[in-house]
């Protein structure tokens, strides 16, 4: 009996070793345990000095078949896929906690930046004065409740917004900049490999 061999891979892989396997970017099923455990030890790639190289499935195809002429290969994934190849290497504690608050420091000040020019554009100190007098009658304080409940508001909406404080989530779903970052890594993705065709460079499996 013909066996079917089902393969899935991401458009975007990370790997953490040079040596790279089919078992370390596809996933594989099959009928035969045996048949998948000889494909998951094949030999994908060697990294030497780049560290993200593009691949067309039709060659993992051609690969599997060198030793399976006989199975039938089905893809359930992507067309084409890119591994990225990362260096393990350990990570310094204190020199983490500084690039944190680097970033935490930037975000801070360029956040504040941008929304008091937002406010200025739209000048929101007459609309609250105009609308403070039409509520009482009385000319506006220089700090009323409207700019400390404005301004309470404002990070109230902020913090729900991006569904994150801190270490924690308000809720499950992923945070608006999670999502930007995985939309802008397949983006990334798609385009390495639409280079790679221009340019004729996608890699040959091994």
């Amino acid at each position: 009996m013909q066996e079917t061999v089902y393969v899935k891979a991401s458009i975007n892989c990370v790997v953490y070793d040079r040596q790279v396997t089919l078992g370390d970017v596809l996933k594989i099923e099959c009928t035969n345990s045996a048949i998948v455990r000889r494909i998951k030890q094949m030999d994908l790639y060697s990294f030497n000095h780049e560290h993200a190289v593009a691949f067309s499935i039709l060659k993992v195809i051609e690969r599997i078949h060198r030793d399976y002429p006989n199975v039938d290969v089905v893809n359930c994934g992507e067309q084409d896929f890119v591994v990225e190849y990362v260096k393990s290497t350990a990570k310094s504690p204190v020199l983490e906690k500084l690039k944190i608050a680097a970033v935490s420091v930037l975000v801070f000040f360029g956040s504040a930046f941008t929304i008091m020019a937002f406010h200025n554009d739209i000048g929101i100190q007459g609309v609250f004065e105009k609308f403070y007098e039409q509520i009482t009658g009385e000319t506006k304080p220089v700090v009323s409740e409207l700019e400390i409940s404005y301004s309470i508001g404002l990070a109230v909406g902020i913090i729900v917004f991006f569904n994150h404080m801190r270490n924690r989530k308000l809720s499950n779903d992923p945070t608006p900049i999670e999502v930007e970052m995985k939309k802008y890594k397949k983006d990334l993705s798609i385009t390495k490999i639409a280079e790679a065709d221009e340019k004729g460079h996608k890699e040959d499996v091994s």
